[in-house]
């Protein structure tokens, strides 16, 4: 037979080990802005993302390459 448990009174309630004095503080709706304007995450493959240690990096390539592909190709001679 399993044994009963006791139902937590006030399951809002945070534990006993919190210190609410740590908690306040905190600004309502402090990133609603970024969350409004939307992100363009994207997710590197591991192999690839090896070679750019930052997101900088990452932008720089990516300029240089709409940079180059603008250009107009060289013909061959």
């Amino acid at each position: 037979m399993k044994k009963k448990t006791k139902k937590r009174e006030g399951r809002d309630e945070l534990r006993r080990e919190y210190d609410l004095s740590k908690l306040k503080g905190g600004v309502r709706g402090k990133y609603v802005a970024r969350y409004r304007a939307g992100t363009n995450l994207v997710l590197l493959s591991p192999d690839v993302a090896e070679y750019f240690p930052d997101e900088q990096s990452i932008n720089t390539a990516l300029r240089n390459l709409l940079h180059a592909a603008k250009r107009p190709l060289r013909r061959a001679r």
